[in-house]
């Protein structure tokens, strides 16, 4: 029999503590605050293009991409004021000459935005190519329509192919 009170008395406590955890249980909260920041965010899409001009682009002395073919930019931002993309070419060097080298975009502002509709040369300063006035939460893709105008002023050897003149573009966005 001394076995066997333990043993209820361990059950009987068992028991007194169930039910004391059962009948003191509480809640309380705790709060999760984002401290969302204003982010825009830039992807290239064509990290390159080759302009191959033709007997009409000589005639015209430019030769241009535009629409679909053009550099291809996607853009975001979760700022409720919009952001903008810029662009510029900063080659210490350029080897086509800046006030040859032209761009544009055709892609529609958002909201009240702007954009540079009309060819203007490139510069070693940061142009606005394009720009929303609204948060932008999916990506937008944006379209640099490319023109190099004054075409005799690059020369080629002739029997050795083609030669390539190159400069770089760098496009940032900003939120506004």
């Amino acid at each position: 029999m001394k076995r066997l009170i333990p043993a209820v008395a361990a059950l009987v406590l068992a028991g007194v503590c169930v039910a004391s955890f059962s009948s003191a249980a509480t809640t309380g909260t705790a709060t999760v605050t984002l401290a969302a920041q204003a982010t825009a965010m830039v992807q290239i899409l064509d990290p390159a293009v080759t302009l191959t001009p033709n007997a009409t682009d000589y005639d015209n002395d430019y030769v241009e991409i535009t629409g679909a073919s053009g550099l291809r930019v996607r853009v975001k931002t979760n700022c409720t004021t919009g952001m903008g993309l810029l662009v510029r070419c900063d080659d210490a060097t350029p080897q086509i000459a800046l006030a040859d080298l032209l761009v544009r975009t055709q892609t529609p502002a958002g909201g009240a935005g702007s954009t540079m509709s009309s060819y203007n040369a490139i510069t070693a300063v940061d142009q606005a190519l394009w720009s929303t006035t609204v948060a932008a939460h999916a990506w937008t893709t944006v379209t640099t329509d490319v023109r190099v105008q004054n075409l005799f002023a690059y020369d080629d050897a002739g029997s050795a192919g083609t030669t390539a003149y190159t400069n770089t573009l760098t496009y940032t966005v900003v939120v506004q």
